[in-house]
């Protein structure tokens, strides 16, 4: 009885450690926009998809999201080393191996494989180039600064995925909302970098803040949240959802306004509020939206 405890006890650690190292709690930013995909492409078709579907994308989404946080890690681990903010990772701390780090993430790749299977032929066809972009992400804060807007694009095939599991082909419409979402992980990400600006330049690493200055990495993110704002509202008129739609746009951009005035130039108190909390609710708030413009 003591050793099946200890073997329970084991494993749930093991779990916890996998868990933490792929911020499973984050998931939260990318799901909401790939099942808003699938509302949207639903009320475009007139064919709300089977219960089988929508189980389907959110295993998906599980299994890219792991493999593309594992993957990071993995290349990172040398670099988090030597950040005081990140050493204490799993990698670095050597709390788990390299080995394990990357059987993690084939198998978190052969589940979403596995589940586009499941989808229809065209996302099947398509998972390998949705885990390239979401792999090549990883590597370009190596070259350039503009690494930033690669996450956004990773993020951005979330929505894309949602509206291909339902129609089986690829629209403009998605799209459009793809750009909204680039553009919002865009600026956050950019206020993000803010805190790591010196061991950025130290380990020749890029991104905004590091490659031209605090300030106008801000400008650079406010500019990139207007962007967004106005890219997500003209959803209204590309998929003719109801005002409700807009009401929740409006929100999302009080919020934006709200992050923005939590962190400052040299301030970074408030900064995982601003970067986990704030956006959290954007991307719970742009589902709710979703729904209502759908259905209200």
């Amino acid at each position: 009885m003591t050793a099946t405890l200890e073997s329970i006890r084991s494993l749930r650690n093991r779990v916890l450690v996998f868990g933490h190292m792929i911020r499973f709690s984050h998931s939260v930013f990318a799901l909401p926009f790939a099942l808003s995909g699938v509302l949207f492409a639903a009320h475009r078709t007139g064919a709300f998809p089977s219960a089988w579907i929508w189980a389907w994308v959110v295993v998906a989404m599980i299994g890219a999201r792991s493999a593309a946080m594992a993957f990071n890690r993995i290349l990172d681990r040398h670099q988090d080393a030597e950040n005081p903010r990140t050493r204490d990772r799993a990698l670095p701390a050597g709390v788990l191996s390299v080995r394990a780090a990357w059987i993690f993430t084939l198998l978190s790749a052969a589940l979403f494989i596995l589940a586009t299977s499941q989808i229809n032929r065209t996302a099947f066809l398509l998972s390998p180039v949705a885990l390239a972009i979401i792999f090549f992400y990883s590597t370009t804060k190596r070259f350039t600064w503009a690494s930033h807007f690669f996450l956004g694009l990773a993020l951005a095939v979330a929505p894309v995925g949602g509206w291909v599991a339902v129609t089986g082909r690829l629209e403009a419409a998605p799209f459009v909302l793809a750009l909204g979402v680039l553009a919002w992980v865009a600026g956050f990400d950019i206020c993000y970098a803010l805190q790591d600006v010196e061991v950025d330049r130290a380990q020749g690493l890029h991104s905004v803040p590091a490659h031209f200055n605090i300030e106008s990495a801000f400008t650079a993110a406010r500019l990139c949240h207007v962007v967004a704002v106005l890219i997500l509202a003209s959803l209204v008129y590309w998929l003719d959802l109801s005002p409700w739609y807009l009401a929740g746009i409006a929100v999302i951009a009080a919020v934006l306004v709200y992050e923005h005035r939590l962190i400052g130039p040299g301030d970074w108190r408030n900064l995982n509020r601003a970067f986990f909390d704030m956006n959290a609710v954007i991307s719970v708030v742009f589902l709710g939206a979703s729904a209502a413009g759908v259905f209200l």
